[in-house]
């Protein structure tokens, strides 16, 4: 203590829960909606959390200061991949969402390239065409289960416009497979925590299920390598394949195998969500929902990817981000030791009226007036480890919810309910529509 009576001394791990950490950890992967606001109001904007397997420490942040902090942080002492490792069964360990440091640089150097420019408004003409194909054949005599259809339609564009197949027998076959792939309860992410689960029921159905989209993924790859026309193909697989050379190695079969399973689990029902939800409140708001339809008319695309925006902020469709401590680190005034994993919460961010006027409200003209400030909005995460399908998400939501608003008036009668769905937030009854043709 220095002659003035002050301490450097900093305070350390926030408080939190400290019950059964079992019934915690059950709590955060089936309800967060409801257990993180609690705790939120019960211990402040910083809080921990103790989640099996280990348990590991989670210190949850939500102050846009303490969010800026992490996301500019150094990421070879803030490991997001360490952060996301419960996903690794499944994504594969080349995932560019579960490797860090130079593996990490790496993959993310020959991804990008895929995702920018040119290419992405490449992609525009494919995604509306798929996007018109299915709303022309929606049935206005019947209520649309929305959650279903932008799922067929994101699954339909992951497979067409990022795997690039055209192959109808094979995209026949990927459809339910991959369907059934991205279907994942609470109870299926104990088996990527325990391996041992994926030799009995029901998990063992599941991974027999991967194993089987994985021999269609690789058998994809190896025809494509042989392709003669690949040189002048423009889906994503094909632009992976020629990524590489000089001082950095092309991507092997088994890279690009994990790389296309992140992209269409990081990248199907999320936006199949963030789109149900969009579609949702705007049936429940008739201004919005005409101003909506006119930016559909006169080609607004910045309205109506303000309108995608805030259905995401006002519905996190993820709700937190994750970051492990390779080192003892001082994060928003703690000093925390290294194994801990920082958390910024998507959730809590999104909600804070400090940072959005009437949160609770869906109002998308804070996104075209410059009201929404740096660190507050994260659907994407931030810094290095930001998404890189963000842009290709947003635009993919744009294209949809215009073809959409160009044929149809869409009503809800009543609020969805949230359920977490895997580690997505989604319309929890599907978010039903009456649909009016135009």
């Amino acid at each position: 203590m220095d002659p003035t009576g002050t301490t450097d001394e900093l305070p350390g791990i926030p408080a939190g829960p400290r019950g059964s950490v079992w019934r915690t950890t059950w709590r955060f992967m089936r309800d967060r909606k409801e257990l993180i606001p609690r705790l939120h109001e019960q211990y402040g904007d910083t809080f921990s959390l103790q989640i099996m397997p280990g348990p590991r420490t989670f210190v949850v942040f939500s102050d846009p200061a303490d969010v800026k902090e992490i996301f500019a942080a150094d990421p070879a002492q803030f490991h997001a991949g360490e952060g996301n490792a419960i996903l690794g069964p499944v994504m594969g360990e080349n995932s560019v969402l579960l490797v860090d440091d130079a593996a990490h640089q790496r993959a993310r150097k020959l991804l990008m390239p895929a995702f920018s420019g040119a290419p992405m408004r490449g992609y525009v003409p494919l995604v509306e065409a798929v996007a018109k194909a299915e709303v022309d054949s929606w049935d206005a005599s019947r209520t649309l289960v929305t959650l279903d259809r932008m799922n067929a339609i994101t699954l339909e564009i992951i497979l067409r416009v990022v795997f690039g197949v055209t192959d109808p027998a094979r995209l026949d076959a990927l459809r339910p497979m991959v369907n059934r792939m991205v279907d994942i309860d609470a109870k299926m992410l104990l088996a990527w925590s325990y391996p041992r689960l994926a030799a009995v029921p029901p998990w063992r159905g599941y991974f027999r299920n991967q194993a089987a989209v994985d021999e269609l993924l690789y058998a994809e790859i190896r025809e494509r390598r042989a392709a003669t026309d690949l040189d002048v193909r423009d889906d994503v697989l094909s632009r992976l394949l020629r990524v590489g050379g000089d001082d950095t190695a092309p991507l092997t079969d088994t890279e690009l195998r994990d790389q296309l399973v992140t992209l269409l689990l990081a990248g199907h029902e999320t936006t199949a969500s963030a789109l149900s939800w969009t579609l949702h409140e705007l049936g429940r708001d008739p201004e919005r929902h005409a101003l909506a339809t006119a930016a559909a008319d006169e080609g607004d695309d910045a309205y109506l990817e303000a309108c995608l925006k805030e259905a995401m902020r006002l519905h996190p469709v993820i709700d937190f981000v994750a970051r492990t401590l390779q080192s003892e680190q001082v994060v928003g005034g703690r000093r925390l030791p290294r194994g801990v994993t920082v958390t910024p919460s998507i959730m809590l961010s999104h909600s804070r009226e400090q940072s959005f006027a009437d949160a609770h409200l869906f109002r998308p003209e804070r996104f075209t007036a410059g009201e929404v400030a740096p660190n507050t909005w994260i659907p994407f995460g931030g810094g290095a480890r930001r998404c890189l399908g963000a842009a290709f998400s947003l635009m993919e939501g744009t294209v949809v919810l215009r073809e959409v608003l160009l044929r149809h008036t869409v009503h809800a009668d009543r609020p969805a309910p949230n359920l977490l769905r895997n580690i997505t937030n989604v319309p929890g009854d599907r978010a039903p529509l009456t649909l009016t043709p135009r």
